[in-house]
């Protein structure tokens, strides 16, 4: 794996997961499919003593490259070869866990350069094989998961067994070991107050809401990830033709809200809109809970057609580089305190806007 920094590479990345397509759901922001998988040669990564966790990552990477899993472009990277910034920027992209921001001794990430595709090494299991793809495309995302899945085990035994399925860390994983959430942006349902027995509902059917960044997150911006709980007694078609089912009825229900809004409570919604803006195009200061709350109602704007000058690039290209580490990098060092990164932030976001006007000629 590369010992030199590849990470400031993936800073002008666009985050190919988050653009939205012509024609497609503005509801359903991203599709993620996630496999775990263990070798079958060794313990789990919680029993795994440094020694086997540096062999296992070295196996790792020897069939992914054997195999050209993430491509002719795609990064090996230690982990724990990374300063902690490094980290957290790569966590602010959802490409890698929380255990690896705390724990990167002998944790390793294969990366395709479009960032549809990752591969976490060492995290609860030995690989967590992530796909990522925008819009509510479930479907393609377990297909791309599945196929770097048969590449590994072309060249590596993977614990299985024929009653349970695929063995894992976590009880909660053995079977199909298969893991799929989309991101869904809800601010209709989260103003009118839906939402609390929106996801009473789903926990009753097994399903799990969570924050943008996964289990123990905080929800901000109205971003929820959906995904289902239970792996095992059923088949990887029928888990995500249960949740996309459940998924589509979601979806149905916000637009739904965003509609009802508009037709009688039009004043308050626009206010909301309006609001969200006035903040992002005005602020001096700029806090990173503040920044995503106002760019989800930034996009709510969007998807109604209400801005002429703004759209949903300029919405993710915010909402991607408004994180500290992020913000850090483009800074250039570190901020001499938290004041100074929210006068940045907020810089930022007005330059972003003020370009955007310009290039509208507004």
């Amino acid at each position: 794996m590369k010992k030199k920094n590849a990470v400031d590479s993936l800073l002008q990345n666009s985050l190919s997961y988050l653009e939205q397509k012509k024609n497609s759901n503005i509801i359903a922001v991203s599709s993620r499919v996630r496999l775990a998988r263990n070798l079958a040669q060794f313990s789990f990564p919680v029993n795994s003593s440094v020694h086997d966790m540096a062999c296992i990552r070295n196996v790792v990477e020897d069939a992914a490259r054997a195999q050209n899993i993430v491509g002719s472009r795609g990064l090996y990277i230690y982990i724990d070869e990374l300063p902690a910034l490094d980290r957290e920027f790569l966590y602010e992209r959802r490409l890698i866990s929380s255990k690896f921001l705390t724990y990167p001794l002998n944790r390793g990430l294969l990366l395709s350069a479009n960032e549809q595709l990752a591969v976490m090494v060492n995290e609860e299991d030995h690989l967590r094989i992530q796909s990522f793809l925008p819009g509510f495309r479930l479907q393609e995302a377990y297909k791309k998961a599945a196929q770097a899945d048969e590449k590994f085990e072309r060249e590596m035994e993977f614990a299985f067994d024929d009653k349970l399925g695929y063995l894992t860390s976590c009880p909660t994983n053995v079977g199909t070991g298969l893991r799929a959430s989309v991101m869904l942006h809800l601010p209709g349902l989260t103003l009118t107050g839906e939402l609390e027995a929106t996801v009473r509902a789903l926990n009753k059917m097994n399903f799990a809401v969570r924050g943008i960044f996964g289990e123990g997150s905080e929800n901000v911006g109205a971003l929820y990830q959906i995904s289902n709980q239970v792996t095992l007694g059923d088949s990887e078609e029928e888990i995500i033709g249960k949740i996309s089912d459940t998924i589509d009825k979601i979806i149905q229900h916000e637009q739904s809200a965003r509609e009802r809004m508009f037709a009688k409570k039009q004043s308050r919604l626009l206010d909301y809109i309006g609001r969200s803006y006035g903040l992002l195009k005005y602020a001096y200061l700029l806090h990173s809970k503040e920044t995503l709350n106002a760019l989800s109602g930034v996009k709510l704007g969007v998807d109604m057609g209400i801005f002429a000058n703004v759209n949903s690039d300029m919405v993710n290209r915010i909402y991607i580089h408004s994180g500290a580490a992020h913000l850090q990098k483009l800074y250039g060092k570190p901020f001499e305190n938290n004041e100074a990164k929210s006068i940045f932030r907020a810089n930022y976001v007005r330059e972003v806007l003020r370009a955007v006007t310009e290039e509208q000629g507004e």
